[in-house]
């Protein structure tokens, strides 16, 4: 998603880092619409890289309780720590991975905050 002048935000997630990603993301099981993985997962990055609360996430990311309740599915299915182990592995063609980083020991502490 460009911001302003063709720009990438800078708290979301760059082509490379989505393209590592994305693999390792569960399909909907639903065939209810849903809001985009990647949008969603920018949200995710957005709030950890910001540290503001989930219900100040501009709007641009869908709304703040879709991306906070995939988040925590994320960190409780194990989603998100399993991304973390096979993008390390693969960190020659991952580039910078400090926010897969950031979002895995967010989740230690979510989950020592029983989510």
């Amino acid at each position: 998603m460009l911001g302003h002048g063709g720009m990438m935000p800078r708290h979301e997630l760059t082509d490379q880092e989505w393209e590592l990603l994305a693999p390792l993301i569960p399909r909907a099981v639903t065939g209810r619409p849903r809001v985009e993985d990647r949008q969603v997962i920018n949200g995710m990055v957005y709030k950890i890289r910001t540290g503001i609360s989930w219900r100040d996430l501009p709007e641009r990311y869908g709304p703040w309780n879709t991306v906070c309740t995939r988040f925590r599915r994320y960190a409780l299915d194990g989603v998100l720590t399993r991304a973390l182990h096979q993008i390390q592995a693969r960190a020659d063609a991952a580039g910078d991975i400090d926010w897969l980083v950031q979002i895995d020991s967010t989740i230690v502490r979510a989950h020592h905050a029983h989510l």
